[in-house]
């Protein structure tokens, strides 16, 4: 018998609460009146009716409520979500630092304490808070896998480890990891995520509030780079599986280099086992567990979409240089591993990188390829929100997500609101000029200090606020910096982000000068441009170069001529 708890349902007109007739034979639950007044969404959805990912030009958007969709994100820490007390306060400050999403774990443990039994008390009460506060939601699946671990699986499935068997070392010892080999662990699994689900088809169908879910978190084996279990074992001895080495033929001439070298360095072989196809060692041992760790959270998104078509993606914990698998969560979503994820998981949208390393420009470029579109649910919150800027232009991003953002410090004045008071003027922009060509984005700091970027007829030259003799600095320190140009007309362009110093060039070779004709700062009232002060004489440094200041975001508007 399961038990289906909510408290309120926002139609968008009338909130409907509870119904319990006394009849004595029943009572008529919530979802029975949304049946009754038709404001359960049918189970079949048409696509573009509910949040879904769109072409738009070269990059891919998602939509909702038929229109593109930025997020403008921030992670609750893993254990925040589990409190309503705790979240009580919480919502005010994610309010206040001008987020449009946030990114919420749902723990299998709490949503089926006992086998069958669901309980949507704290999901609901999420979403329902989320609407009170304008957010959207991205659901995190805490499902079979978290960090690795298996330690958001119910009391019910640790317990009964005949049934649901771990993943175990070479030695033979069990570890806290569900082993994917189960076809016991992946159907319970589904079943819960099905529910979850169905459960948001119903209650959040119409309103759209979850805009996106996460299936599991951080994939990988560790300390290991494999499953050593007697169904893994009996597995690894099998042959590739032939869906896999279709991929692989088929994007032979695109394929990450260290997993290209693997192939081909053991012969380049069509057929045969996982060590005659990739040769001996841990990266064997990886392809293999990425094949069956992304099999199963496909079947996982697979079940789930069958009851609500959201768009669902996976994360990825990233590794330090130089680490070899077994030394970091090995055969989760990695760049090198990108092919073996997508050829064994077609339901699972894209692949998306945790990025807490610092860089930042490196790691977004390596998913940036094969058609992944790039969001970044996770990114370390000391870092510069000057990344947002880089990877919704450069990258075209549909969201940056800052973790544990509720911890961040005063947040009525932290870079979060400043930054995304800023990005939320520029959203519209930015979403109609993202895969167009006419728009990108740059980052500066210790290491790259200059960015050149071309668009239309010019070059321009951005560099480190701190190249300027007369910037205001801190010393003994060169924060990173950043931004991005958008070009709305031939001569015109809006520049945005914080730190930088801008000069222009012609892209021609013919001795052409350029100028600046006006410049001027300003915001963004409802989509449209309020100039502020023209930007003359100092402050364009007598019509040499823009700056946009550190330690604050801002926009200017510039409008160049040329001369000879």
């Amino acid at each position: 018998m399961r038990n289906l708890r909510t408290n309120v349902i926002d139609t968008g007109q009338h909130k409907h609460h509870g119904v319990y007739l006394r009849s004595g034979l029943f009572r008529c639950t919530w979802w029975v009146v949304s049946i009754i007044f038709g404001i359960m969404p049918a189970r079949g959805q048409i696509a573009s009716t509910i949040p879904h990912l769109a072409k738009h030009g070269t990059a891919t958007q998602l939509m909702v409520h038929g229109t593109p969709f930025l997020m403008l994100g921030g992670e609750l820490g893993n254990s925040s979500a589990s409190s309503l007390r705790y979240m009580a306060p919480v919502w005010p400050t994610l309010k206040t630092m001008g987020l449009n999403t946030i990114l919420v774990p749902v723990s299998w443990e709490l949503l089926e304490p006992r086998e069958g039994e669901f309980d949507f008390t704290l999901v609901d009460s999420l979403i329902q808070s989320a609407r009170e506060n304008d957010l959207h939601v991205v659901l995190l699946w805490f499902g079979s896998w978290k960090n690795s671990m298996s330690c958001y699986a119910p009391a019910w499935v640790k317990m009964n480890q005949r049934r649901f068997p771990r993943a175990r070392m070479s030695n033979g010892k069990a570890l806290e990891i569900l082993t994917p080999f189960s076809i016991e662990n992946k159907n319970a699994d589904i079943r819960a995520f099905s529910e979850l689900m169905k459960h948001l088809r119903i209650m959040d169908g119409r309103q759209q509030t979850v805009v996106m879910v996460q299936v599991e978190n951080e994939i990988g084996m560790i300390p290991e780079a494999r499953d050593y279990c007697p169904e893994a074992e009996n597995s690894f001895l099998q042959v590739v599986p032939a869906e896999l080495m279709a991929y692989l033929k088929e994007h032979r001439m695109s394929l990450a280099k260290g997993f290209s070298q693997s192939w081909e360095s053991a012969g380049g072989k069509m057929s045969g086992t996982w060590e005659e196809i990739f040769g001996k060692g841990v990266q064997t041992d990886e392809i293999f567990m990425a094949w069956q760790f992304a099999r199963y959270a496909n079947d996982v998104a697979a079940a789930g979409k069958k009851e609500y078509t959201l768009p669902m993606y996976v994360n990825a914990a990233l590794m330090r240089p130089g680490s070899k698998p077994g030394q970091y969560p090995s055969a989760g979503p990695l760049p090198h591993l990108m092919e073996v994820w997508r050829a064994a998981a077609p339901q699972i949208d894209f692949l998306a990188p945790d990025i807490y390393f610092k860089n930042f420009s490196e790691w977004l470029g390596s998913y940036d390829r094969s058609g992944n579109p790039i969001f970044i649910p996770e990114a370390d919150q000391q870092q510069s929100l000057t990344n947002a800027f880089y990877a919704f232009a450069r990258h075209n991003a549909m969201g940056y997500s800052p973790f544990s953002i509720e911890s961040a410090a005063h947040p009525e004045g932290n870079q979060f609101s400043k930054g995304y008071d800023v990005l939320r003027q520029l959203t519209p922009l930015i979403l109609e000029h993202q895969g167009r060509g006419t728009m990108d984005g740059f980052l500066l700091d210790s290491v790259a200090q200059v960015a050149r970027v071309t668009l239309g007829k010019y070059i321009f030259t951005v560099k480190h606020e701190y190249s300027w003799p007369y910037a205001t600095r801190v010393e003994g320190q060169i924060p990173r910096y950043g931004g991005l140009i958008v070009q709305v007309a031939e001569d015109e362009y809006f520049i945005a982000g914080s730190g930088v110093v801008v000069t222009f060039q012609s892209s021609s070779d013919d001795g052409t000068s350029v100028g600046i004709l006006r410049m001027e700062e300003g915001t963004f009232v409802r989509g449209l441009w309020m100039p502020g002060r023209r930007m003359n004489g100092d402050q364009d440094h007598q019509g040499r170069h823009l700056n946009l200041p550190g330690g604050e975001f801002s926009i200017q508007k510039v409008k160049l001529y040329t001369y000879k």
